[in-house]
């Protein structure tokens, strides 16, 4: 219903009856093109039809016990029973079917919904403590929806904060990942922040409140995250070639600074530095995903990005030389596209004149890497000699050697640029005599 009323009805349907769900499988059998019982454990059947997928399921009646989140199943006889154990009233409204279709509507959800507040059937503190993890989705759909929540849900979500604890981690990380792939994201991480959640779940992120911004152009680092997460979003959206949402550019637009709170130092003079924030920022990052279970690979795409957001501050005026352009692009490899959304988001000075110095400077820098590229092919630079002809000319088998003459060869490629067969057989002659080593003649 809440959907329907959005205009963001997709292809599926949610149902809900008094039968049981033996009665319901019954009732698909030959109707529907296909239909499955992955939740029937909890009184849902899953069907399609003509390309919809349905899922029906009993009403519920479930008691909690307040430890765990996971309910005792208790199957209802009345449409009032379940839609008061819905987690918000925006999603405890129904249409009755049949000859005469009926809205109900018990709980005012529809009035909520165009009000655009988030409020509970019941008394908050009951439906959170029911299921802690209503305390993420609060904030999941302030994000996805642009809702706010209702004042008393907002304090009985601070009272309770320290019942998220009952809730794993993995659906900890899948709430703050789809919440980051909202419209709204900043909004719903301040209210995990307000609401004491983010110090259980995220304590990275309320962190940077202690922290003033460098440039004092916000009165904390926190309030300068929250601008780069929304730039970053602008951007992304803003580029049609470019997928969005991008789970990998929103986290590492949060959490680009989390290094700083760890590197703070008052400097002569009253000044405030964070030197080599983004090696400490990395760090946290992967202990953080680690602790949430995320996968490897977006833990360090996260992880490369804030390691390499710093980077372009030492490009000046274009002072760079193109083995150090080289570096910029080998380095950030497939994340070079999110790296220059996350470097110009990160901009967020109120100074007209230096914010456009910036965004020039960087401008400059895209075009010496894509001139350099068409000359190059910088996205697959490898050395100029493979494997095999190192193992050639050094007449050394395969093994550690070979790797360590590679990896000089990557290194002399990315200083000088491409060189000939020749030129690069004779720098490896001397690598190796260098190294001790007797080449044959």
């Amino acid at each position: 219903m809440r959907d329907a009323v959005l205009g963001r009805l997709g292809t599926d349907l949610d149902l809900t009856t008094d039968a049981r769900p033996e009665q319901v499988q019954e009732l698909l059998r030959g109707w529907a093109q296909a239909q499955w019982d992955t939740g029937i454990a909890f009184g849902t059947v899953s069907a399609v039809k003509d390309g919809q997928q349905i899922e029906i399921t009993t009403y519920r009646a479930d008691a909690y016990d307040r430890v765990s989140r996971k309910p005792e199943v208790r199957f209802g006889s009345a449409l009032s029973e379940d839609l008061v154990r819905r987690d918000f009233s925006v999603n405890a409204m129904a249409i009755r079917l049949g000859s005469e279709s009926e809205f109900v509507d018990p709980h005012d959800g529809l009035g909520d919904l165009l009000a655009g507040v988030l409020d509970t059937p019941g008394a908050p503190q009951d439906s959170l403590a029911d299921d802690p993890l209503r305390m993420l989705r609060a904030a999941r759909f302030v994000s996805q929806l642009g809702f706010r929540v209702a004042p008393r849900v907002q304090e009985a979500m601070a009272e309770m904060a320290g019942e998220i604890t009952r809730v794993s981690r993995e659906r900890v990380r899948a709430e703050l990942d789809k919440l980051l792939c909202g419209e709204h994201p900043g909004e719903g991480v301040d209210l995990l922040v307000t609401t004491g959640l983010a110090e259980l779940v995220l304590p990275e992120v309320p962190a940077l409140r202690l922290e003033i911004d460098e440039h004092h152009q916000h009165k904390d680092v926190y309030a300068h995250s929250l601008t780069v997460l929304r730039q970053a979003v602008d951007l992304e959206l803003a580029d049609p070639a470019h997928p969005s949402p991008d789970l990998v550019l929103r986290w590492a637009a949060l959490l680009h600074d989390v290094g700083k709170p760890a590197t703070r130092r008052h400097e002569p003079g009253g000044g405030v530095s964070f030197h080599h924030h983004e090696v400490e920022g990395a760090k946290l990052v992967r202990k953080r995903f680690r602790a949430l279970r995320h996968s490897t690979q977006v833990t360090e795409d996260v992880a490369r990005l804030v390691f390499l957001h710093l980077r372009f501050h030492g490009y000046g005026k274009g002072e760079w030389s193109d083995s150090a352009v080289r570096r910029y692009v080998t380095d950030a490899g497939p994340q070079l596209a999110q790296l220059h959304k996350l470097v110009r988001a990160d901009s967020t000075t109120r100074n007209a004149r230096r914010a456009a110095a910036l965004q020039a400077t960087y401008d400059d820098l895209e075009a010496r890497i894509a001139r350099i590229a068409e000359a190059e092919d910088l996205a697959r630079v490898r050395p100029d000699l493979d494997g095999n002809a190192i193992m050639e000319l050094l007449g050394i088998p395969a093994g550690p050697v070979v790797g360590r003459a590679w990896q000089y060869l990557k290194e002399l490629r990315l200083d000088r640029g491409p060189l000939s067969r020749d030129d690069a057989a004779a720098a490896l002659l001397a690598w190796a005599r260098d190294q001790g080593l007797q080449p044959p003649r």
